[in-house]
């Protein structure tokens, strides 16, 4: 028989994230990591479209078991690359978003956990849309911004608005998000108005010294409790002398050891999707930005594997 792709060399093969077998098909599926290869939603520097397939590079560094957490993923379900929800019109935002969403409702329809690499924050939005048609759900979002804005050059669809319209359409409960990490000036002291207005937890980079990581963790199971939810993190929350590569850096963020604690944490929580985002690999040359991504994608990974393992053991009993 041949060899597991996970084991051969790295540098063989056709990239795939974390090497997995592609499967464009959605049969015996379990878990699909998807590219979101769109950044039409980003106010200044793009260049997150090449982020998947930066990630799909570097993830080829990944290995089959998280030795901090001892979470063997690939053993708890089948993981597969599903490809790129690509738009067909990614000059026209709305049209790009309905795009995306199509791609992923059968996915959702299918039960599988969709895992995504953007592409822009923007590229949340549709993937909620296919995921929370039957109610909202709770959100973990890691960011240097709340990404709750309005209107910006007549769009009200860019990537510093997609939470603000997500609760509005009703995808995201506002009483069970929880925003970590966010900083850096602003133009209108409003701007993330209506995170607080809504309820919100947010928790700002000073707080987030300020109680430590044990009760940042603590915080965000309180805010969540037992409902599904969904993981986001954008790059930009790291601080940037460790991810570079990005479209809006904020100086003074949280380090990648701090976040992949946090995500650790996560694994008793009933996750149902999660994407990292905002990798923008003109931006870092290095490939750094693109390993960090690939590595927080998999320790995603292992933390959905867990719920997804929780969620089938429970309708066998």
């Amino acid at each position: 028989m041949p060899q597991d792709p996970k084991t051969q060399p790295r540098y063989t093969g056709i990239a795939t994230f974390m090497r997995t077998p592609y499967s464009p098909t959605l049969a015996e599926v379990d878990i699909a990591l998807v590219g979101i290869p769109f950044d039409g939603g980003v106010t200044n520097r793009p260049g997150a479209r090449h982020g998947p397939r930066e990630v799909r590079n570097q993830s080829s560094l990944m290995r089959i078991i998280n030795q901090a957490t001892g979470v063997a993923p690939f053993e708890l379900c089948r993981v597969a690359d599903v490809g790129d929800a690509t738009p067909e019109s990614p000059f026209e935002l709305t049209a790009a978003h309905s795009a995306i969403q199509a791609f992923y409702e059968p996915l959702c329809a299918a039960g599988i956990v969709p895992l995504s690499v953007g592409g822009d924050h923007s590229v949340t939005l549709p993937v909620l849309r296919a995921l929370a048609k039957d109610g909202p759900v709770a959100l973990v979002h890691f960011d240097a911004h709340c990404d709750t804005g309005d209107f910006y050059l007549g769009s009200r669809f860019h990537h510093g608005s997609p939470f603000k319209v997500a609760a509005e359409e009703g995808l995201i409960d506002p009483l069970k998000t929880i925003q970590i990490g966010i900083r850096g000036g602003v133009t209108d002291r409003d701007i993330w108005k209506f995170s607080y207005d809504s309820g919100m937890r947010v928790i700002s980079i000073e707080e987030f010294y300020q109680l430590g990581l044990s009760a940042v963790i603590e915080e965000i199971h309180r805010v969540v409790g037992d409902a599904p939810v969904y993981v986001t993190f954008d790059v930009d929350g790291l601080d940037p002398a460790y991810a570079p590569g990005t479209g809006t850096p904020e100086i003074g963020g949280f380090t990648p050891f701090e976040a992949q604690q946090m995500i650790r944490a996560l694994g008793d929580l009933d996750i149902i999707g999660a994407d990292v985002v905002e990798v923008s690999p003109p931006f870092d040359p290095s490939g750094n930005t693109a390993l960090v991504g690939a590595t927080l994608l998999f320790e995603l990974l292992c933390v959905s594997a867990l719920a997804w393992q929780r969620r089938q053991t429970s309708r066998e009993a």
